[in-house]
């Protein structure tokens, strides 16, 4: 944004900046803001507590059945993710995760497994996986090797719907500060290999090996996004759009923005608070738009500072508030940041959901327990134990 369009602050919200602007905004129609929720879940040897494939079962086969297009397989056997349907509002996509989660436990529990939702797990040995039959996962591992096979992690994923595309890189832009306060609340993988990580997200540390991923770059336009992708369509770096795995993206076959830099949580009802989040998010930002507002752009070596801390700490640490030029506990700037969405809390009808997030603050992150519980037994199988409990907690 050139120089003379800034104003001086505004106000800040978790360590940002809000700037007006005299640029006309191009989206007059407010977006459907509609979500929708994936989540990948570990399939566990009840005996072993280690990973098992369930390819040799009927667990996808019977969960197409009853579950239809909201189940499919993963890259590795161990994983098999869900998607929630289009969801007009937070409550519906609660319903549709729930029932998701209650199916696909009750399914691992008739085939002999059981259904953890962590995103990584404790001492697994990803050199032993399988690799699910497929023509798509064959060619990913084929471009890149050991570093896919090595790709053994769970995440969620959340769509929200924005139908203008210029609105949608608009949003994404602005979001992108608030990816890592965002997965600070999220971190559930501080374990790997059976060794604890000194970090609270160590599945984001596996994930980075993978080209074109973490927090992308700001663009001017839809347009400009779409020249990029083009040119790595045409130089054959990638087939199509969705081989681009940035912490957020447009999509590229929906009208929706994918937030895509979250652990997978323990809980259901901790993926519902962070769906609502970033819902609320993405609404406060089109509001800010339409009124030719503008939250300011960092730069992506500023943010990437962030999600550092974020993926090491968690909510224990700190981030930097780039406008104070000072660090700020993320426990302080998560509550900032709520203060900033609330006003769009009674639109969206999500106050209750959003609600959980101090819940999340009092109990500490998935990261947090296991570590708890690993220090107070000394034992990764009791580690996931407690994570298969809590799965089911709340369903």
């Amino acid at each position: 944004m050139p120089q003379a369009l800034k104003t001086k602050q505004a106000y800040s919200a978790a360590g940002g900046t809000l700037i007006s602007h005299g640029a006309i905004c191009g989206e007059n129609m407010r977006p459907s803001f509609t979500l929708g929720i994936e989540e990948e879940y570990q399939t566990v040897d009840p005996e072993t507590r280690d990973l098992r494939s369930h390819i040799a079962t009927e667990m996808l086969a019977k969960g197409k059945l009853r579950l239809e297009e909201r189940v499919k397989a993963e890259m590795h056997q161990s994983v098999i993710e869900v998607g929630t349907r289009i969801c007009s509002n937070i409550q519906v996509a609660q319903q549709d995760l729930f029932d998701l989660r209650r199916n696909m436990i009750s399914l691992a529990e008739e085939h002999n497994l059981l259904l953890v939702a962590g995103a990584t797990h404790p001492f697994a040995d990803w050199r032993v996986q399988e690799i699910y039959p497929d023509p798509r996962y064959a060619q990913v591992v084929e471009d890149l090797q050991l570093v896919a096979r090595a790709n053994l992690i769970f995440g969620l994923h959340v769509h929200v719907g924005i139908e203008d595309r210029e609105a949608a890189i608009r949003i994404m832009n602005s979001i992108r500060y608030f990816l890592p306060h965002i997965l600070a609340l999220s971190t559930n993988s501080p374990f790997w290999l059976g060794m604890e990580t000194g970090y609270k997200s160590y599945r984001a540390k596996v994930f980075e090996n993978f080209p074109r991923t973490n927090l992308p770059d700001s663009f001017a336009s839809y347009s400009e996004f779409e020249s990029y992708v083009n040119l790595l369509i045409k130089t054959n770096s990638i087939d199509n759009a969705k081989k681009i795995w940035w912490d957020v993206r447009p999509h590229p076959f929906f009208d929706t923005v994918e937030v895509r830099i979250c652990d997978i949580p323990l809980r259901a009802q901790e993926s519902i608070a962070i769906a609502a989040l970033i819902q609320a998010t993405a609404c406060k930002l089109w509001h800010l738009h339409s009124r030719n507002v503008d939250y300011r752009q960092y730069s992506r070596a500023l943010l990437m500072e962030n999600k550092f801390r974020a993926v090491r700490y968690g909510i224990d640490g700190k981030m930097i508030d780039f406008g104070k030029q000072t660090e700020v506990p993320v426990r302080e700037l998560i509550l900032e940041y709520l203060a900033f969405i609330d006003d769009v809390l009674d639109e969206l009808g999500s106050r209750s959901e959003i609600a959980y997030i101090h819940t999340m603050l009092r109990e500490g992150s998935g990261a947090d327990r296991q570590l708890k519980v690993f220090r107070e037994t000394g034992s990764l199988k009791a580690v996931v134990d407690y994570m298969a409990a809590e799965t089911r907690s709340g369903l």
